[in-house]
């Protein structure tokens, strides 16, 4: 069987470039200041997040992993790393013995509630400020389209 490799045309390999480079850049420069204002790489302000947004601050660690778009071993790590800093906790799951819950401390709520700002402006700086409205709805209709596969 030939399968025929249907190559990017210029404009395409111009957009996914464009795109790379883009997502690379924007991505670097937020994980670069959460780091210095924060003290915590991207992902790690993400778990936070991701925890204080669920019920009760807490979160099946595959359920967290999931939402992260993380492998659960990474998660795993990550998750080592912010209990060592007193920021989440691990505590086993009530409904499934083999399950276990990440648990956003108050110590790590304060955290995020400290670098939150912080992130924020460094979105909009980065990101929204470069965009016109119509840049923006767009953006989100083809982040979207994306994430729908």
């Amino acid at each position: 069987m030939v399968v025929m490799t249907r190559w990017l045309d210029d404009q395409e390999q111009a957009a996914w470039r464009a795109f790379l480079g883009a997502t690379r850049a924007l991505m670097d420069a937020l994980d670069r200041e959460l780091q210095h204002e924060a003290g915590m790489p991207h992902a790690y302000y993400e778990i936070l997040v991701r925890l204080s947004e669920a019920p009760e601050h807490m979160m099946r660690m595959s359920e967290l992993a999931d939402a992260c778009g993380s492998s659960r071993s990474r998660l795993s790590h990550a998750v080592a790393r912010l209990e060592e800093s007193g920021w989440v906790r691990r505590q086993d799951c009530p409904t499934d013995r083999r399950g276990q819950l990440a648990v956003l401390t108050e110590e790590g709520y304060r955290v995020l509630v400290e670098a939150a700002p912080g992130h924020v402006e460094g979105v909009r700086r980065h990101l929204f400020d470069r965009l016109t409205k119509d840049q923006v709805a767009e953006l989100h209709r083809i982040s979207d389209a994306i994430l729908k596969g």
